[in-house]
Order: structure tokens, then sequence, then C-alpha cells
């Protein structure tokens, strides 16, 4: 069983409430984000037209492409990924949910245990007219820490790996791309990226109380100490990506 965070919504604002009280304790709501945030970071290399992640596509009123494509994403907490992607333009809908594990039909409880090979992770539902999947890595990348290995902030185990499930040959392609052009930044060159590529299986969806958690639970101490640092960093370094 997973000791860093609750398996039901009242255990979590049990430990929200601790969370509050450590902080009005005087260790400072700063200390938290620090351990749960990634370390401040240089912005990432730019999607500009000599980049390798741009992929060549015929324009959109010659071609019948599809007007919602899919992205399955792990980086840590699916509350915290939840919450950063369902506020980017062209995302359609994202889901929290586990994936790349072998125990059929797992439960919250069964994968907080590390056991059952499933990561926490979200399904996002995108407009590859508005969104591309490189601009989707691009916020991935810069919202979670992908060098620590099994691992974001306090939350440890498999299940809170950073990982990226592709859905086809593409996705992989632009993925190991977009890797390798960041472990070539100075800011990954020491601690290089163990971000895993993994071929898209079977998606389960989480339990519904973990849908849309911290739009609907922004005062739990969870969300205020972990959440809502990523959520803010999206909303201050991407803010032409904003939804209305």
């Amino acid at each position: 069983m997973d000791s860093n965070r609750p398996t039901d919504p009242s255990r979590r604002r049990l430990l929200g409430g601790a969370i509050i009280g450590v902080l009005s304790a005087g260790l400072g709501l700063y200390s938290l984000i620090s351990i749960a945030a990634p370390p401040p970071a240089n912005p990432l290399p730019p999607l500009d037209s000599a980049s390798t992640l741009i992929v060549t596509e015929t324009p959109a009123e010659q071609t019948d492409s599809p007007k919602t494509a899919v992205a399955t994403l792990a980086g840590g907490c699916f509350w915290c990924t939840e919450a950063v992607f369902e506020r980017m333009v062209g995302v359609q809908d994202v889901v929290s949910g586990y994936i790349g594990g072998q125990l059929p039909n797992p439960t919250y409880q069964a994968v907080c245990t590390g056991t059952t090979g499933h990561a926490e992770a979200v399904e996002i539902k995108y407009d590859p007219q508005q969104v591309t999947f490189p601009e989707l890595l691009e916020v991935f990348f810069a919202t979670h820490d992908p060098t620590t290995l099994n691992r974001q902030g306090a939350d440890v185990g498999t299940q809170y790996r950073s990982a990226i499930f592709y859905h086809d040959d593409e996705q992989k392609s632009v993925a190991e791309a977009y890797i390798k052009q960041l472990n070539e930044t100075r800011e990954f060159r020491r601690r290089p990226i163990v971000t895993t590529l993994e071929p898209a299986s079977k998606f389960y969806v989480a339990e519904e109380y973990h849908q849309d958690y911290f739009r609907l639970n922004p005062l739990a101490g969870y969300c205020q100490a972990v959440v809502r640092p990523k959520v803010m960093k999206f909303q201050k370094e991407f803010k032409q990506k904003l939804k209305d």
C-alpha cells in the first residue's frame, strides 16, 4: 500500500489537514513545493521550423485529418497531470487511469502497492488541428520532473514513473527525438531524462472520485501543496496555450 497518498478522498482530506497544519507551524509552503515540484527549469527547446520534432503534415483544408487524436502520458500523480492538460487549448478531454501493467481491471488500492506494473496516467483526447503532439510533450516535460526514476517528489513507486505510452510509430519517433533534444541541453546534461517509452496497452479508467479531482477539491491539502504549483507553472509559462 502506498504510504505517501491516502487511498480514498476522506483520508486524503485528513492528509490535507495535516499538511496545512504543518505549513502553519512554520515549515512554509515553499518547502513542500520544492519537494513535489521539479526544480526550476530553463526554457525547453523551442518547437521551431528547425526542430526535429516538427512533423510535416498536409494542410488541414487539403486532408481529412481526424478531429480527435489520443495521447497517453504518465508524470506521477494523475491528479497533477490531469489538472494541467485540461486547461490546455485544443484538449477536448482528459481522463485519469492506469496503464502498462499486467493485472486486469486494476483498482487504486492494487496499483498503489507498486506490484501490478501499472502507472498512474492520463488519456488525453485532443484536436490535432489546434494542438500538436510535440506541443503536448513540451508541456509534459515542463510540468513534472522526468529525471527521477519511479518518483515524483514524495510519491515513490513504479506507479509514479515518468512514461510516454505511444499509440503509433510516429508518436514514438517524435518522443524519441524530443527526449534526445532535451538531453543535449544544459539542463539535462548532468541529470538525464529517465522517461520510458512504452507501447500503449489497455487503459483502465480510474475510480470516479479520481476524475477532475483538482477542480472538485481545490482546497484539499495535497492539491494545495502539490497540484496547484504545477498548474500555476503551466499557466505562467504557457499563457498562449491556455483555454479562454
